[in-house]
């Protein structure tokens, strides 16, 4: 029986185990206070490690992003572990900088939040897109998502090292084929990517409200 439940595991994309992820997160939001809103910190970034595994199927362009992703978990992360039972709630990580007066700096939880959330945006974006045209060319899809997302708030360094990382980027097949299970049909894989960004989608919408409540949205990288 073990054995049966291991090899079911083993069969699963990255893709699904990121649905269960996102099926299970809840974030409680009080109708007139958003400071009082609860982003539970752990299955997030469960899930932003997950959002890893399909990104690297792109290849040497998500590379930096891939980095940025990292380092802004474990950021996240070690926060968290000096007092569980507080900081298991995002909103508290943001109040707790917000009030030493830190948050905007480069190191800050609050940044690698906001910059997560870029990312998953980015993410959420390019699995849209890639439902609706499976057909066109991989390359011309992730620069359209990152015209539309991450390039907003690059400065001319990051949007010059993502021009030259994206003519690494793989052709459709390679890339479904990477994302996808080994007996899966592209239907079911359109069906997998189009429930993923429906459930991420709404979620970054209420972590973009909070970090706008707290005058984040705007800031930007080299």
């Amino acid at each position: 029986m073990k054995r049966k439940r291991y090899d079911m595991e083993k069969k699963k994309t990255e893709l699904q185990t990121a649905i269960e992820e996102l099926s299970l997160f809840i974030i409680t939001k009080p109708v007139d206070n958003t400071e009082t809103t609860h982003i539970p910190l752990r299955p997030l970034l469960s899930f932003c490690n997950l959002i890893i595994q399909v990104l690297d199927k792109i290849g040497p362009t998500m590379a930096v992003l891939r980095q940025d992703i990292d380092q802004n978990i474990e950021r996240l992360e070690k926060v968290c572990e000096t007092d569980p039972c507080v900081y298991s709630n995002l909103v508290e990580i943001l109040k707790k900088e917000r009030n030493e007066g830190t948050y905007k700096m480069v190191a800050s939880c609050s940044r690698a939040l906001l910059w997560l959330t870029r990312t998953m945006d980015f993410t959420a974006g390019l699995l849209r897109l890639l439902s609706k045209e499976m057909s066109s060319k991989m390359e011309e899809l992730v620069e359209e998502t990152y015209l539309a997302t991450l390039k907003l708030h690059h400065g001319w360094i990051a949007s010059a090292a993502f021009r030259v990382c994206l003519k690494l980027v793989p052709d459709n097949k390679t890339f479904m084929d990477a994302i996808g299970g080994r007996d899966e049909s592209y239907e079911t894989l359109r069906e997998d990517i189009e429930t993923l960004s429906s459930l991420l989608t709404p979620i970054l919408k209420e972590i973009f409200i909070v970090l706008e409540q707290f005058g984040l949205n705007r800031l930007r990288s080299m």
